[in-house]
């Protein structure tokens, strides 16, 4: 029945989390050992991460690229989905937060899957380019105001077939309000209305913690 979307609250969310949530001890650790942190809240919400996990196995996606690694919640998500052979290349700039997932990862058995890439993202995902590396799918979650040049980079990186994610894509609703002109806010309100209208891609928008949009690269 179609109308209005209902809002997620702690009765429901908790409920979902309850009854879909299969998150396996080092995935705990890791969500437990972020929340201890100040910036906690950049980490993407571990329904997200399950959903990323899930689309790495639907897919069958071999080699995964993500930007924006944080503390690597989503990174230990998105590895343990791997199939046999398969690689996740990670990208971000600060190691003090990555070292909190390490040991996570190692307990998990997939820190073998994983590279860490450090430095700006925009030149990381360049120098892929240069060197004509392939992925079949991709996560975005790092600075909101490059998000558009992320999402033009990442295209010349995957195959048609390739999937993209973005994560943030409500930005706390301030995409909603047109006086809100921070860079960041600016940008994802201009990267979802290229999306809508971009023919090179299919798209849905999923109203998953803080919006997520799903993109298949078209042949």
């Amino acid at each position: 029945m179609a109308g209005a979307m209902q809002p997620v609250g702690r009765e429901i969310l908790e409920y979902l989390r309850s009854t879909s949530l299969r998150e396996i001890e080092p995935l705990r650790g890791l969500r437990a050992a972020t929340d201890a942190i100040p910036e906690s809240g950049w980490e993407a919400a571990p329904e997200q991460a399950q959903f990323l996990a899930l689309l790495v196995q639907i897919t069958g996606a071999r080699r995964v690229l993500e930007v924006g690694t944080f503390t690597g919640y989503s990174t230990l998500a998105m590895a343990a989905a791997l199939p046999e052979g398969g690689a996740l290349v990670t990208c971000d700039m600060v190691e003090d937060y990555v070292n909190v997932g390490v040991p996570f990862w190692r307990l998990a058995g997939v820190d073998g899957l994983i590279e860490v890439r450090y430095g700006a993202a925009l030149d990381t995902l360049a120098k892929m380019i240069d060197d004509g590396e392939k992925f079949d799918m991709a996560f975005i979650d790092a600075n909101k105001k490059d998000y558009g040049y992320y999402y033009e980079q990442v295209l010349q990186l995957l195959p048609p077939g390739g999937l993209i994610a973005f994560d943030n894509v409500f930005w706390d609703c301030k995409v909603l309000d047109e006086s809100r002109t921070e860079k960041s806010t600016v940008a994802l309100r201009a990267l979802n209305q290229k999306l809508h209208g971009d023919d090179r891609v299919s798209i849905s928008m999923l109203p998953l913690n803080d919006g997520m949009t799903i993109c298949w690269k078209r042949p």
